[in-house]
């Protein structure tokens, strides 16, 4: 895998690999010598695995960007999520199921390169949306209200989209949360197979509200979230008068399986405008014309700032594009969140 990572990395004439390693401890002692920008780690190392290496890592080096490589299976999945709460920046998980060493290179260089020049932003592809895609419709324009706040639908049901950053991010959201609270959830957070089941199970353990990975024909309940499976796309329905979840393996969107889009719009066409939408860190833009639509039938938006955001490329889309009701930082999403429930509820009610 080294000499693998080390061929795809030296196509890119902007990275320069200053050094490897067979496990932590060499690593450890080398990274004074070479000095790098930013280091990718297998999780599975022997003498000084991923994890032990990542917990020394990080005390002399707290903010150097860490990207994880792991495999697609339950043990990887639980390590790597070890691994981002511990500090780790992102992973990659290694190649499985391909042909051929060709094929191996060309899979880590798509996905591995990106993310390093996300992280390593002095290479020159800085996730800054200063300005649509060209074939876009929207415009970029400052937020108008569409309806007065106080005259918005009440919220039905919360529907969230992340990415990169989001594991992390989705813990300090939830970890105070209302554990009856009166809507459900439901959240695509970039992952594949096996991982968003491993991120359900860690945050119903870690928070007050019920998680689950979302299943075919599952009715969702008020008080509990739902996290699309990775692999595949996850709607929002209606089915006997309630809500229930339908999961498909169409095309992916925005190159995402599950994709935040695809969530948007299904919860549009089943809830109309009693949406509050969530963008949260991410790279790319998936999640803008979702979000464009809950705009369009008046539903309400809140995205993460970019300070508080590992890459703001999707909150910063929905911002830069004029759909946010509110820009604000991690730490008060969830205020924003309950705030914005509530009190639609209670002038449903009043």
């Amino acid at each position: 895998m080294r000499r693998l990572i080390t061929e795809a990395l030296s196509r890119d004439p902007n990275i320069e690999v200053v050094g490897v390693a067979a496990n932590g401890h060499i690593a450890l002692q080398k990274l004074t010598q070479v000095n790098p920008d930013i280091i990718t780690m297998d999780v599975e190392m022997p003498e000084m695995d991923g994890i032990a290496t990542l917990r020394e890592l990080r005390k002399t080096h707290p903010k150097l960007p860490v990207i994880m490589f792991s495999t697609l299976t339950s043990r990887g999945a639980e390590t790597t999520l070890e691994a981002l709460s511990l500090g780790a920046t992102d992973y990659v998980t290694k190649p499985s199921n391909v042909g051929n060493v060709t094929e191996c290179i060309t899979r880590l260089e798509a996905e591995l390169i990106a993310k390093i020049k996300v992280h390593c932003r002095h290479l020159g592809v800085v996730e800054t949306p200063h300005a649509l895609p060209k074939k876009s419709s929207v415009e970029v324009r400052p937020f108008i209200p569409t309806l007065p706040v106080a005259t918005k639908p009440p919220i039905e049901l919360v529907c969230i989209g992340t990415s990169t950053g989001g594991p992390n991010a989705l813990a300090e959201v939830f970890k105070n949360f209302p554990a009856d609270f009166p809507v459900p959830i439901v959240i695509v957070q970039h992952m594949p197979p096996l991982f968003t089941a491993m991120l359900a199970d860690r945050l119903s353990a870690n928070t007050p509200l019920k998680f689950h990975e979302g299943s075919e024909g599952q009715f969702i309940e008020p008080g509990h979230a739902y996290i699309a499976p990775g692999g595949k796309h996850m709607e929002v329905i209606r089915f006997a008068g309630r809500l229930a979840l339908r999961l498909h393996e169409g095309a992916p969107e925005n190159s995402c399986r599950p994709a935040v889009d695809v969530l948007f719009r299904s919860v549009v066409g089943a809830c109309g405008g009693n949406i509050l939408g969530v963008v949260m860190t991410g790279m790319g833009q998936d999640g803008l014309r979702g979000c464009e639509l809950i705009r369009e039938r008046h539903g309400q938006i809140v995205v993460q700032d970019e300070a508080t955001s590992v890459v703001w490329g999707m909150p910063g889309y929905v911002a830069h594009a004029g759909y946010a009701d509110k820009i604000v930082s991690l730490e008060k999403i969830a205020f924003e969140i309950t705030s914005r429930t509530l009190s639609g509820r209670r002038l449903a009610t009043a």
